[in-house]
């Protein structure tokens, strides 16, 4: 399971000090925190907008309407709360960077995996095709087309399998609350360019 981004009660401070920054509206605040977490966490407006309240309640935050717009802006009684937990906001800080890299690490271990999955499918492929070449009785019209759309069947299940695999992962992730952090889609990107690298040269040599 991946790690918490933030423990019990720590949002609701870190919320105070995005407000202490600047006034921002509710999707300000869900997009500051997707920024602040590189993309590793995405709260629901479910997740956000009660905490709101419950400031506002508080005292600590107030809001102002404009229009269909809804601004929150923290209050001297916020800030001072703020000052004086500013020990507690530190270790939050350092709880987020620590929970960013386990996460980011856990779904690039886990595009790895997949990758490692998709070779020993290409090598099991090309195993099968040569020994099933051996056995094959050749004829003047020989099957080149047929062994041709037989590879590219096996080599397009062997994709559709990887692209499942991945999706399922990514899919798990986002459920558990995170999202994509921009360096594992340029290692998803890197991983199926190779891929597509290699069921080339698989196929290549299936053919010699």
């Amino acid at each position: 399971m991946s790690p918490a981004v933030f423990s019990h009660g720590d949002l609701r401070l870190y919320l105070l000090s995005l407000l202490a920054e600047a006034p921002q509206h509710g999707y300000g605040i869900i997009q500051s925190l997707t920024d602040r977490t590189g993309g590793t966490y995405t709260p629901s407006a479910g997740t956000i907008y009660p905490r709101l309240a419950k400031l506002e309640e508080e005292g600590l935050v107030t809001k102002t309407v404009d229009g269909r717009t809804t601004i929150y802006a923290i209050t001297d009684a916020g800030r001072a709360e703020l000052a004086a937990r500013e020990g507690d906001l530190a270790g939050i800080e350092a709880g987020i960077t620590d929970s960013v890299r386990l996460i980011a690490s856990e779904v690039r271990q886990s595009v790895q995996d997949a990758m490692k999955s998709l070779r020993a499918d290409l090598a099991a492929a090309e195993k099968g095709d040569r020994s099933a070449a051996k056995s094959r009785p050749r004829s003047a019209t020989d099957d080149s087309r047929l062994v041709s759309r037989e590879e590219m069947h096996r080599a397009d299940a062997i994709i559709n399998a990887f692209r499942a695999r991945v999706r399922t992962d990514l899919r798990t992730h986002i459920a558990k609350g995170g999202t994509l952090p921009s360096s594992v889609v340029t290692d998803l990107e890197s991983a199926l360019d190779t891929a597509a690298r290699g069921v080339t040269v698989a196929l290549n040599t299936i053919r010699s």
